[in-house]
């Protein structure tokens, strides 16, 4: 086993940074990065570089953008590399080929504590289902996603408050650190993999859909109020006000019964914009209306004229 292994790193988003950063500072020698092609964005569909392109052009560390990863030529230029591991955090599916070459393998960042979670969105859903706690974990890459023997793990708490947003700028350093430790415990041989445990019990964490985001207001006002932390501040949870789509960054609870039908809204034009459920209110406080800025309620409500004759959702939200 290697004294000081020869590192590919892949990822593509600023997840992905904190994790490189660390790697690179705790002195491990990245032999190259692997990230996804340049995409266009922006309303002049300019090519954007990812944001772990752009910090590994800072650090002067080769790069590959593949656009297929079975890709022979690709396969090859990852072959002459020689590396000893790869890692992985927030990048895409590896076909056996990528993640069985080097000879230490290929080791996975997941947002959860494995095995709940697997899936593609571990921290919205976390946020979602109400948990109090999460984390992170190291994995060895097999078949069947996101459930390779486990390395190590770390869990800290999700604040009652916490939006996704905020659990993944904890995780992201988090986990930065718990890849460094994974490094070195497969650097010194110390570290030993341990199989999944799979239960009956387990939570997924599928893609974000659109319908995932329409707020149920016929649902108890906690899981309204969890829904929106769980989905800001992307992809955001929505409803409609007065027929215009309405998305919903933070919110908090109001435990009263409400004298209006769930879904119906209640306002002074000034202070304050609730909307009804069963249970209580959900008082929003930053908001972003269809063709508007995002911003608070109370600057909102400013311009805001509300609709008698249409004071909530559309029927089929109703």
């Amino acid at each position: 086993m290697p004294t000081s292994p020869r590192i590919i790193f892949m990822g593509t988003p600023e997840f992905a940074v904190a994790s490189l950063d660390a790697i690179l500072k705790a002195g491990y020698n990245v032999i190259a990065v692997i990230t996804a092609p340049d995409k266009p964005a922006g309303r002049g569909m300019q090519l954007t570089e990812s944001a772990v392109k752009k910090y590994a052009k800072e650090k002067g560390l080769p790069i590959l953008q593949p656009e297929k990863l079975k890709d022979p030529v690709f396969q090859e230029e990852l072959r002459a590399l020689q590396a000893d591991l790869q890692i992985v955090v927030a990048f895409r599916m590896l076909p056996e080929s990528v993640w069985a070459m080097p000879p230490l393998g290929t080791v996975n960042l997941h947002g959860s504590l494995l095995p709940q979670y697997r899936g593609a969105a571990p921290i919205n859903w976390a946020v979602i289902n109400g948990e109090k706690e999460t984390g992170v974990t190291t994995f060895q890459l097999q078949h069947a996603i996101d459930t390779g023997s486990i390395l190590l793990q770390d869990r800290f708490p999700i604040a009652p408050t916490a939006t996704a947003g905020d659990v993944h700028d904890i995780m992201k350093e988090v986990g930065a650190r718990l890849l460094v430790r994974t490094i070195d415990g497969l650097t010194a041989g110390t570290l030993k993999a341990t199989p999944q445990q799979d239960s009956s019990d387990l939570k997924h964490a599928p893609k974000i859909f659109t319908e995932t985001c329409l707020i149920d207001w016929n649902k108890p006002v906690e899981n309204i109020y969890n829904l929106i932390r769980g989905l800001s501040p992307f992809p955001a949870a929505f409803t409609y006000l007065d027929g215009k789509l309405l998305k919903i960054y933070h919110s908090e609870i109001e435990k009263k019964t409400p004298g209006i039908q769930p879904g119906a809204y209640a306002t002074d034009q000034k202070t304050y914009l609730r909307f009804a459920a069963p249970d209580g209110y959900i008082r929003v406080t930053d908001i972003q209306l269809e063709g508007k800025k995002r911003m608070k309620t109370e600057d909102f409500l400013r311009g805001f004229r509300p609709n008698p004759s249409n004071p909530s959702n559309p029927p089929s939200n109703s």
